[in-house]
């Protein structure tokens, strides 16, 4: 991923400058830690960022399309800054990081059609950032493919400990043979209004379905915004969409952990 602009959140833009992301001259320099655990005899690869002073509690990062990478990493020493311990966990496995299109489109349909997988190597991820020293009461967060992870282990109630769930431009959709449970825990979904692979219709359906359930939520839709606005220096950026879903999160962060 290309580095951040340099007109991220206020709060933030010391840590950003600190790390060297202020323009894209400067590369990237991950504080954090590249941590490799085994799944059931497989190796994966995720990245610890530990909390600056007492950890406020764990976000656990879920990837999107392309594998776990400096953009992830990028958002955990993010968290660090604020106060929070950070996992991003891998579920492509080490070394699996896919570059095309196709290699990204198999990878991602690999765990769709394997859902118990996905939640298997979600569960694994979050276990590993425990047994590192990451503070149990956990959200869960991910990235396009990641925020449709993170809204399937909100649905399987599968994960102990966790405070909330937040996916950013991710999936919304409900597979036919999956419901939400009455008690999930608290939910961000940030969307962009120009997202064409998500549309306002799955954002309508999603609501339906919470609402029946009487969940505590939040959706947060951005003007302009297509799929993928948070990811730095990609032409879908939108600076003021990711700027005011970040500043949602934490708001969401600050009330439940």
């Amino acid at each position: 991923m290309w580095p951040a602009p340099s007109s991220l959140l206020a709060g933030s833009l010391p840590l950003l400058v600190g790390l060297g992301l202020a323009t894209s001259a400067h590369a990237f320099t991950p504080s954090g830690s590249d941590i490799v655990y085994d799944v059931d005899d497989e190796s994966f690869e995720g990245y610890l960022a530990t909390a600056d002073g007492d950890s406020r509690g764990t976000v656990l990062i879920i990837h999107d399309w392309n594998g776990l990478d400096d953009y992830e990493r990028q958002r955990a020493d993010m968290l660090a800054a604020e106060g929070y311990d950070a996992f991003a966990v891998d579920l492509f496995g080490q070394g699996n990081r896919p570059e095309s299109t196709e290699d990204r489109q198999a990878a991602t349909r690999a765990l769709y059609s394997d859902r118990e997988r996905m939640r298997r190597l979600t569960l694994a991820g979050l276990a590993q950032a425990r047994e590192q020293g990451a503070a149990e009461a956990t959200v869960i967060m991910g990235y396009c493919f990641g925020g449709a992870v993170a809204l399937e282990i909100a649905r399987s109630d599968e994960a102990d400990a966790i405070a909330g769930y937040t996916s950013f431009h991710g999936n919304l959709g409900t597979p036919e043979e999956q419901a939400w449970p009455d008690d999930v825990p608290q939910l961000l979904i940030a969307h962009g209004a120009a997202d064409s692979s998500v549309t306002m219709g799955d954002v309508a359906t999603l609501v339906e379905e919470l609402e029946a359930v009487e969940a505590t939520y939040e959706i947060q839709i951005y003007s302009g915004a297509p799929h993928g606005f948070t990811v730095f220096g990609d032409d879908r950026y939108r600076e003021r969409a990711d700027e005011r879903s970040w500043s949602a999160f934490l708001d969401l962060l600050e009330e439940v952990l």
